[in-house]
């Protein structure tokens, strides 16, 4: 061997230790948590017509926060500088909400999780121009849940979400207001919007890393738009509704002291039963609903753990040894009392697959799914209203992916060829599925149909989803059959 081919190699076997040895990072222990956590407001309708149809605005903006004393950074956000305000309403409500768009560039607002027509989906379809305003109005017909809103334009929703746009989307019922659960927002019920983070000056680094095959990975986190939070909690039960809004990163939540609690809710509702647990894992664009016990004048650290996603090399360079300390919470030296849990919560209204008429499958690459990358005039598939399928997920490419479906809620029904863990076992919109998973998930659509307007299905790693990994279906009725998506901009 030549001396330029061993001095390429001794460089190259250089290269690879340090990018090895330098790919994870932690905050755990370094965290001063020395920012009361910031809330966000509940929005308020801007009036209610004579139907009762309750009218919100949001406006989409460009302006600076300051994260860090002194230095403002460039952010967008909804009716401010850098996030959104809670939307909140019961089934059986009719809503209607006025997107008016103040950028510079077009985009879209789609209601992650959210059961309405394609056309009020707020998918790449119904892009909002620079200066105009959308008015999506739909009647919330589906069982109380943790939803969120953001925007959905093709090929740059990781930019618009990682420079804030992003806000959670509160549904409540009748058979939850009467379980006996932490609700008081933002005293004992606390939303907690979990992003990742990194700063180049004053400025966002939205860069992806070498070998960063998941997208950009930051590394440090914040809460609701707060860095080091934490927040102070007077009750016994503290229910802490979890979002995983980071563009690509998974955390695996659990306390510094590994204590239990109690996970009561999925993407899309309550559990049948509380499920406890020392760990839980969401991926982008996940929600969970957990409820914690406190002891008074204690502290105690919510934390994103190691995880392990398969093999080495998809764990060390997708973020799975990376390790965050999250939120501190502070109890009072005196705690209001709680109502201890119930034993038994709500029957679950998903599809348990029994009733299928068919199936498809669907494997996932960073390249496209099923082989095909994200084309805005195909259809890819076409489901006939008031019908279950079985939908097989698979993702044997080396890294990890997730599954997001619009419109619905579905149930996990086999992992692997095994029964899902608790955490999966309620009403989900999106699921993990690391490298060398099969997953099995039963899905019902009732429509409304509408062959012209497509919903979409995608790996919610948003950069995965803006290269391309994403299809489109539409529902139809039965004998009906797809038109083709349209690609309108709406004014």
């Amino acid at each position: 061997m030549s001396a330029l081919a061993c001095v390429l190699l001794t460089a190259l076997g250089g290269s690879f230790v340090w990018l090895w040895t330098t790919a994870d990072t932690s905050t755990v222990g370094s965290t001063s948590f020395r920012n009361e956590l910031a809330v966000p407001p509940l929005a308020e309708p801007s009036r209610v017509k004579a139907d009762g149809t309750k009218v919100f605005d949001l406006r989409m903006q460009a302006g600076e926060t300051e994260f860090r004393a002194g230095l403002r950074t460039p952010t967008w956000g909804f009716n401010g500088s850098h996030l959104g305000p809670t939307l909140r309403a019961r089934r059986g409500d009719k809503v209607e909400v006025r997107v008016h768009n103040r950028l510079d560039e077009p985009s879209t607002v789609h209601w992650h999780g959210m059961h309405v027509p394609a056309r009020m989906d707020g998918g790449p379809h119904q892009t909002v121009l620079p200066g105009r305003t959308w008015a999506p109005h739909w009647e919330i017909d589906q069982p109380a849940a943790t939803l969120w809103y953001h925007p959905h334009p093709h090929g740059r929703t990781q930019s618009h979400v990682q420079r804030g746009l992003a806000g959670l989307f509160l549904v409540d019922d009748d058979r939850s207001a009467v379980l006996p659960l932490p609700r008081r927002y933002g005293v004992d019920d606390l939303p907690v919007i979990v992003q990742d983070v990194k700063f180049d000056g004053t400025e966002f680094d939205r860069g992806r890393g070498l070998m960063q095959a998941v997208g950009f990975l930051g590394d440090r986190t914040m809460v609701n738009g707060t860095l080091e939070p934490y927040r102070e909690v007077k009750d016994e039960l503290v229910r802490l509704r979890l979002l995983n809004a980071s563009v690509s990163r998974i955390y695996a939540f659990g306390f510094d002291d590994n204590r239990r609690f109690v996970q009561v809710a999925t993407d899309g509702g309550l559990l049948p039963r509380p499920e406890p647990m020392t760990r839980l894992q969401l991926s982008p664009g996940e929600r969970a609903e957990t409820v914690v016990r406190m002891t008074p004048g204690e502290r105690v650290v919510l934390r994103s753990y190691t995880q392990d996603y398969g093999e080495a090399w998809s764990t060390r360079f997708s973020g799975g040894d990376d390790s965050f300390d999250v939120l501190e919470l502070r109890a009072a030296a005196r705690l209001r009392p709680s109502p201890e849990l119930p034993s038994s919560l709500v029957a679950l209204e998903v599809p348990d697959g029994s009733q299928a008429t068919g199936g498809r499958d669907f494997d996932l690459r960073v390249s496209g799914i099923n082989g095909r990358t994200m084309a805005m005039d195909r259809t890819d598939e076409t489901v006939v209203r008031g019908t279950t399928e079985i939908w097989t997920v698979r993702n044997d490419d080396g890294v990890p992916h997730n599954f997001h479906v619009h419109d619905v809620q579905f149930r996990v029904l086999r992992v692997n060829g095994k029964a899902p863990p608790p955490h999966l076992r309620g009403a989900k919109d999106t699921v993990f599925v690391p490298n060398g998973t099969t997953m099995k998930l039963a899905l019902r659509f009732d429509g409304p149909a509408d062959p012209d307007t497509p919903y979409m299905y995608h790996c919610h790693l948003l950069y995965h989803e803006d290269v391309g990994m994403m299809g489109q279906f539409v529902v139809v009725e039965k004998g009906q059959r797809a038109r083709g998506p349209g690609h309108d901009a709406h004014d």
